[in-house]
């Protein structure tokens, strides 16, 4: 866990980006300091639980958190002077909520508040509080809602400035089946109080307020999310792009979030202390807050994956899983102290939270505790004698356990939970607090394509120490590379991303890292090769300038048609009787279709098509990457010509600008 804690800190403790000096307001606010957050001691009252006929009132001194009885639906936050920090205008359903989209097999989707039906006391000492709201369903309900039993639990701790969340979600034999694309918990903020956002130290900035996205103030742009704003309340924001995709984050970056009052200096923050039970793996990218001022904890969606994503659960399938705890932080300041230190004492917070997890007070036999779990420890070595003619050490690989399935299954595996670790630079890995279960180990190497699966049976038990030994994974490879195009890494950020167009920017990721999160980027593309496509001549061009991020149709007119890019590149003593290995590695697809020629752009039948792939939608939202895919293409030597070749690459399906494919790697092998 230190390990993971270091990394951590690695990742969000950092300088501010170049992107902010010109644009002080998006990130600073009053003076600047060290943090200066109150100081809230150990209270002399400990946790008190008032019951009354409509709400549940759970209280420690330093806030107030109520429910309704028996929905268990957060009606209400009272902390630091604040009566409510949660939006007093909405209604009490509308607040803070667990929720889901949920259909029946083939049916239309339905959005659910989960509302319990009954409540209990879990747990009621000085110390603690934990409550449970409870859903059950029975075939009355079929139809009308998702066939689960739901627990709805909330944790409170003496001298804690916060609240704890988890939920119990299971499905019993004999019930129907259904399919689950969404479920997680949402806040909505005061919206006269929280303006200032924070998703991480280069993405954070005062945000539109919600009317800003009402009509007459904003326009909006070719999705219902993304708006241009026309006139704001705050005229700084004038001629801003405002998208909620625009801040979603990796699982693994994805661990705080929230918002800063700056009148009173309050910070609400969501915590996510561990992964293990969310959706499609470290690299699976979520939601994180949003104007509204709206905050969630995202457990399961389908954006960045689609379909793919989406559980189908069998009738009669036994099934239960454990979502959280999450926590919910406040923190509040000395007025006249910078009101921005609260984000670096969320931070603080959020790794006090990891090092904690698992936590020692969760009430639920499901939930085990420490020494309950088992770990798996081991060493990744790679094989690539084109490379090396001793063993690699897989420095960076990420190293996990996930439900059974086949190689690269955990990116869309969401019915099970999943531990990751990542390895040294020596290739050493230890993957900690597994639950006990069966497991397959999992992983994958920056630098290096393709999957690593052992189909053998993981079985972890409570307080096994599993030694794995050295692990030797053989990349796919069949001949020395001839050529390569971009970098192995599972996403197409080292490519040519294009400043956006100047009437569409959001100011807050001018000259940011993550700037292919720009709004329209899409559509320079259209910009850049208004008649002719994309040609990379290899040795020649420059795959971070001369490589668009996104091979997408081009718009003439209303209409969009596809595109064909070329590689061109030399050989010489070619092997006609050999076969070379072209190997494409797709960072995202999205209702796409991949289709190679070699040497003939106009052949009737293409040397190999991937078909209909992907529905990712990364594009649209931003999102530099989606579900991995690797294809291999065999091309016999004697399509190949001594001097000068060309592989035609074709991306057909044009029904709209977001159908498209981002690449990852390409690699032409010669013969072995």
């Amino acid at each position: 866990m230190k390990r993971l804690a270091d990394r951590l800190l690695h990742r969000f403790i950092n300088h501010e980006t170049a992107s902010n000096a010109g644009h002080h307001w998006l990130t600073d606010q009053g003076t600047s300091g060290p943090s200066q957050r109150k100081d809230h001691r150990m209270p002399s009252q400990g946790v008190k639980l008032h019951i009354h006929d409509r709400y549940v009132v759970m209280d420690n001194g330093i806030l107030q958190v109520t429910l309704s009885n028996p929905g268990g639906i957060i009606t209400g936050i009272k902390y630091n002077g604040v009566d409510n920090v949660l939006e007093v205008r909405n209604k009490e359903t509308n607040r803070g909520y667990w929720d889901l989209h949920w259909n029946e097999p083939g049916g239309k989707g339905i959005f659910d508040v989960i509302s319990g039906v009954s409540f209990r006391v879990i747990v009621e000492t000085d110390e603690q509080v934990e409550i449970s709201f409870l859903r059950t369903w029975d075939p009355s309900l079929e139809g009308k809602y998702i066939p689960l039993n739901i627990d709805k639990r909330f944790i409170m701790l003496r001298g804690s400035s916060g609240v704890y969340s988890y939920g119990i979600y299971e499905h019993l034999k004999n019930w129907p089946g259904f399919e689950l694309g969404e479920t997680r918990i949402a806040f909505k903020l005061r919206k006269d109080k929280f303006h200032y956002m924070a998703v991480a130290d280069d993405r954070k900035r005062i945000m539109p307020f919600p009317d800003d996205l009402c009509k007459g103030r904003c326009q909006t742009l070719d999705y219902q999310e993304a708006s241009l704003l026309t006139a704001p309340c705050d005229p700084r924001l004038q001629g801003e792009v405002d998208d909620k995709y625009q801040y979603s984050c990796e699982n693994q970056d994805l661990r705080v979030h929230g918002w800063i009052s700056f009148d009173p200096p309050v910070g609400f923050w969501q915590i996510t202390p561990s992964n293990e039970f969310r959706s499609g793996g470290p690299l699976k990218q979520n939601l994180t807050s949003h104007v509204g001022p709206t905050t969630l904890a995202v457990f399961h969606s389908t954006h960045y994956a689609g379909k793919t994503m989406m559980p189908r659960f069998e009738h009669g399938e036994p099934w239960k899983k454990v979502y959280g705890p999450v926590f919910i932080y406040l923190n509040s300041t000395a007025n006249g102290d910078d009101p921005l230190c609260l984000w670096d004492d969320a931070k603080i917070k959020m790794m006090a939270e990891v090092e904690s997890w698992p936590y020692s007070f969760v009430a639920s036999e499901e939930y085990p505790k420490s020494e309950e779990r088992g770990m798996a420890r081991g060493r990744l070595l790679i094989r690539d004698r084109f490379i090396s003619n001793d063993l690699i050490s897989a420095a960076g690989a990420y190293v996990g356990l996930a439900p059974p399935g086949g190689s690269g299954s955990w990116q869309i595996e969401c019915k099970g939970y999943q531990f990751w670790a990542v390895g040294d630079e020596a290739g050493y890995f230890s993957i900690e607090n597994v639950r006990p279960g069966e497991y397959n180990l999992y992983a994958w190497v920056p630098g290096f394509i393709g999957d690593y699966h052992n189909g053998t049976i993981v079985s972890v038990t409570s307080g096994c120490k599993i030694e794995m030994g050295d692990i030797v994974y053989e990349p796919p490879r069949d001949g020395p590379t001839l050529w390569d195009i971009g970098i192995p890494d599972r996403k197409a950020s080292e490519f040519f991303i294009p400043d956006p167009d100047p009437t569409l920017v959001n100011r807050a990721l001018v000259h940011h890292q993550d700037r292919f999160r720009q709004y329209g980027l899409w559509k320079r593309y259209t910009d850049l090769y208004p008649n002719d496509d994309l040609v990379y001549t290899v040795g020649v061009s420059d795959y971070r300038r001369d490589w668009f991020f996104a091979q997408v149709p081009r718009k003439k007119g209303d209409v969009h048609e596809g595109t064909t890019w070329q590689i061109r590149f030399k050989l010489e003593n070619i092997d006609q009787k050999a076969n070379y290995k072209l190997r494409i590695a797709i960072a995202s697809a999205t209702l796409a279709e991949l289709q190679i020629r070699v040497n003939d752009a106009e052949a009737v039948r293409p040397l190999f098509t991937t078909g209909l792939i992907g529905r990712d939608n990364s594009i649209a939202r931003h999102g530099i990457h989606g579900v991995y895919m690797l294809y291999e293409v065999n091309i016999p030597g004697n399509r190949l010509v001594q001097g000068d070749n060309t592989i035609f690459l074709r991306q057909p399906r044009c029904n709209g600008p977001f159908q498209g494919i981002m690449y990852d790697y390409i690699r032409l092998e010669g013969p072995p």
